[in-house]
């Protein structure tokens, strides 16, 4: 490259042709220096241009051509917004299309986007309809009463009484959440209502039964549906040393079985509720289903009776079927701090899934209340009477859980 001889363009002709003859584009391009002077070129470069001349044309590499010769072609102009649409009613070209496979028709704008050009109200319009068809009429009001419930959590604008019952909490969500269970799985029926008092204190004893108490939960979501009251339930002391589960109880309204607190409760008017059975009646095989336990020693009814309240006889038919106790261990039971460890069909051979209740059928019936302000002030101090209305609780639940047996068609049915 350093022999090369450089010589201004201009002073020859354009090899293969004629001196004297217009330079070619390229040579114009090249000859256009700064202050018009012309551009060097090398000598290997026109001199394979004059062996290219002498050789005869050759076709040249494609992209090579002459600029002078290349047709200038225009950009394509910018297709508009309609052109994009395809017309309603037409369809793909067939020859357009693979072998084998039929026109479709064009697709419309409005098609592609059905909600453009829609008003702001049409579409806010549209949503509240939607949401009436998802969430009743009066979904806007129940957002109201649950952002007001928000705001009464957060600045602590709500009441607790002194045993840590939240009446607001029990009725939207706990509740809430046992009527479905009460209404579709077990399809609870209840009988008797009308014997639960529409006020004032009142005691409703309950048989046991169902290998986990849920029985307990039924029957306060019935009497919560049904007769407009909250039952407070007197749990054992097994249920308030279980750190999630004692919290839950206390704001449901439970508090631990004892005299001191049943008596200020039915005091205060409220509604309790009692299982005498306890552990007893939940943990007792499947073939002693439906046989009363022993009562206690009659706690209740001596509650009862220093507060003057009636005793109003609960029988529960349905809830021995749902986890039908078929064995216990109880030395395991023992290492967990249980009263006993339950082996059912389907526990623990399915694992979580064998905690799912068995849908059964279940009937409650209330008895008609029993009467205790009619005894003397000291007869809650007499065993003797205590026992005898304590076995006339027991014994008219046992008989009416016999009738419900009787009337019962199918477990499930």
């Amino acid at each position: 490259m350093g022999d090369a001889e450089i010589i201004p363009i201009g002073t020859r002709g354009r090899p293969g042709r004629g001196t004297g003859t217009a330079p070619s584009s390229a040579a114009r391009g090249l000859a256009g220096g700064a202050g018009g002077e012309p551009r060097p070129v090398r000598r290997k470069a026109d001199a394979a241009r004059r062996a290219d001349a002498a050789t005869g044309p050759v076709d040249e590499a494609p992209g090579a051509a002459d600029p002078a010769t290349e047709p200038v072609v225009q950009p394509a102009a910018e297709p508009d917004a309609e052109s994009l649409v395809e017309p309603s009613g037409t369809e793909t070209p067939a020859a357009t299309l693979p072998e084998g496979e039929s026109p479709r028709p064009a697709v419309t704008a409005r098609e592609r986007h059905p909600h453009a050009g829609i008003p702001a109200a049409d579409l806010l319009a549209a949503f509240q309809h939607a949401s009436r068809e998802l969430f009743g009429e009066q979904w806007e009001a129940q957002l109201a009463h649950f952002l007001a419930f928000l705001r009464r959590r957060v600045t602590g604008d709500y009441a607790v009484d002194e045993y840590g019952f939240d009446q607001e909490v029990t009725q939207r969500f706990f509740m809430a959440a046992l009527r479905p269970i009460a209404e579709k799985w077990f399809r609870i029926e209840v009988r008797g209502i009308e014997n639960i008092p529409a006020e004032g204190g009142a005691l409703v004893v309950s048989n046991h039964s169902g290998t986990l108490p849920i029985d307990g939960l039924m029957t306060m979501v019935s009497i919560h549906d049904r007769a407009g009251r909250f039952l407070r339930p007197l749990g054992a002391d097994l249920v308030f040393r279980m750190p999630v589960v004692s919290s839950l109880a206390r704001k449901s309204g439970a508090t631990l079985a004892c005299s001191e607190d049943a008596e200020r409760m039915l005091r205060g008017g409220e509604l309790v509720g009692v299982w005498p059975e306890g552990f007893k009646g939940i943990g007792k095989p499947y073939s002693q289903r439906y046989k009363l336990q022993r009562f206690g020693r009659g706690g209740f009814v001596s509650a009862a009776l220093r507060t003057g309240v009636p005793i109003v006889p609960l029988s529960v038919v349905g809830a021995e079927e749902i986890y039908p106790l078929i064995g216990n261990i109880p030395s395991l039971a023992r290492l967990l701090g249980v009263p006993y460890l339950p082996i059912t069909p389907l526990f623990p051979l399915l694992g979580p899934l064998g905690l799912v209740p068995l849908p059964s059928k279940w009937l409650l019936e209330f008895g008609e209340p029993i009467r205790t302000d009619e005894f003397d002030a000291g007869a809650a101090d007499d065993p003797m009477l205590v026992f005898d209305v304590t076995d006339q609780v027991r014994e008219t639940i046992q008989q009416t859980l016999y009738t419900l047996l009787m009337e019962r068609e199918s477990v499930f049915r």
